[in-house]
């Protein structure tokens, strides 16, 4: 009997020893971006929630050993590791990962939500309901893009039956989103081997044309050209494996052109390529005779927004707020947001350029092009802005799964100035408004833009 009653002693405390080794176990939502994490030991399931939907999501493993400041270190099935850390008390945590400027907050809850046993089916009804109740309670511009939401579903959602084939789903989907005109939107059925990739906002593919296949490939070639040799005094040189195309003036104004933020090295890690970037500044801006800088993104199509971070920390000797990130944060109140999270710009390696410094923005600077836009915009001295607005996308596209394997994406959050300002769809304007690539210019070989930041640079 005593034997019995030892053992059981002696269970109950390995019991309580467990679970203070474990103290994440259970289920937590995120402040946000429509997660719910459940932890058991050492698996990781992560569930993409709405109000009245639910897939099941990626899974994680936690790692062995001990990190200080960290609670747990896991490991994706892709190789994505993140962390979590402590935040308010034991029922709030922090997920981060390395490869994000944000941190994820997250809520302790009692069990998983109903809406997850069991999560949605798998059936035409049960795809189009995920679909677009994520769009509903995440998407962040219906209004500034003068789409009603509601009204689109419900004129939809008739259409569907047991009966839809995966073809007729995929067109009633991508139908839904084609009026947004949001490039950060988009679906993907690999079993359908088609894709959703959508336009431009209305009005800003002037210079593209329709086509960013054939621009990325020819178009950008033909425009760069004009500059080059209209203005240019010598090579132009290339950097960062052909993104940055850099030349100087006569007067020893220097001239860098970013077609995109990332692809900077040959092996595709963000380190690779931060090291890359380095290397260009420190030649470029190693330049004691550089008498001004002109950044042209007229023509980049965007990429990692934490290079455009590193690239604006070598034009500063101080520390100032580039913007703060919200994610929506309420499925039936679009006006509520998740705490921001600052993002400040830091002085970069040296050599850093304190002087003065144009840059060229137009219709197709977009996504972290125009992130990095808006880290200049607190920098001292001021960075004077000419061209045309940008094309108003900035948030990275939050990806979500269909019960059917189908993925799409949409924005959910907003890069907000320090005034609280923010740039969705109309994107960032200039300070001297000036056409970018009009058909008259390019065919009589000149670039006002390039002349008018000269002019500035001149009188500086």
């Amino acid at each position: 009997m005593v034997s019995i009653k030892l053992m059981a002693m002696l269970g109950l405390l390995a019991g309580l020893l467990d679970a203070s080794t474990q103290p994440l176990d259970g289920v937590w939502r995120s402040q946000g971006w429509g997660y719910v994490f459940q932890i058991q030991g050492t698996s990781w399931q992560a569930f993409e929630v709405t109000s009245t939907t639910c897939v099941v999501g990626y899974t994680a493993k936690r790692q062995p050993g001990e990190t200080a400041g960290r609670e747990a270190t896991f490991r994706t099935r892709e190789g994505e590791v993140f962390f979590i850390e402590a935040d308010a008390d034991d029922r709030h945590k922090r997920v981060v990962r390395p490869t994000e400027l944000t941190s994820l907050a997250m809520e302790r809850l009692d069990k998983l939500p109903a809406v997850c046993a069991p999560p949605t089916a798998n059936t035409p009804l049960g795809n189009f309901d995920v679909f677009a109740r994520t769009f509903a309670e995440h998407y962040i511009s219906f209004d500034l893009r003068k789409v009603d939401w509601e009204r689109a579903v419900a004129a939809q959602r008739t259409r569907i039956t047991s009966a839809t084939t995966p073809a007729e789903l995929f067109d009633i989907l991508s139908g839904l989103i084609r009026p947004l005109a949001d490039i950060h939107t988009g679906l993907e059925a690999p079993k359908l081997k088609r894709v959703f990739d959508a336009p431009l906002r209305a009005g800003t593919d002037r210079v593209v044309r329709g086509d960013l296949n054939r621009f990325e490939k020819a178009g950008r070639a033909e425009l760069a050209a004009v500059t080059n040799r209209a203005y240019l005094s010598g090579r132009v040189r290339s950097f960062c494996r052909g993104q940055w195309q850099y030349g100087v003036t006569e007067d020893h104004i220097g001239y860098l052109r970013i077609l995109g933020f990332g692809d900077y090295s040959r092996h595709g890690r963000f380190e690779g390529d931060l090291r890359a970037l380095h290397r260009a500044l420190d030649v470029i801006l190693g330049d004691r005779a550089l008498r001004g800088l002109v950044i042209d993104v007229r023509l980049s199509f965007g990429g990692d927004d934490r290079l455009g971070l590193a690239i604006a920390g070598r034009l500063t000797t101080h520390d100032y707020m580039a913007y703060a990130i919200q994610g929506r944060s309420d499925g039936v109140e679009p006006s509520r947001y998740s705490q921001p999270q600052r993002i400040t710009v830091r002085p970069g390696k040296q050599p850093v350029f304190p002087g003065s410094v144009v840059e060229l923005t137009g219709p197709i600077t977009m996504s972290a092009a125009e992130t990095f836009t808006q880290a200049l915009m607190g920098r001292t001295p001021p960075v004077t802005r000419i061209g045309e607005s940008t094309q108003g996308v900035f948030c990275d596209p939050l990806f979500r799964h269909l019960p059917n394997g189908w993925t799409f994406a949409l924005p959910n959050a907003v890069y907000r100035g320090p005034d609280g300002q923010a740039f969705d769809v109309r994107g960032i304007p200039p300070d001297l408004v000036v056409p970018v690539f009009a058909d008259e210019d390019v065919a009589a070989g000149r670039d006002p833009g390039m002349e008018a930041a000269l002019r500035a640079l001149t009188r500086k």
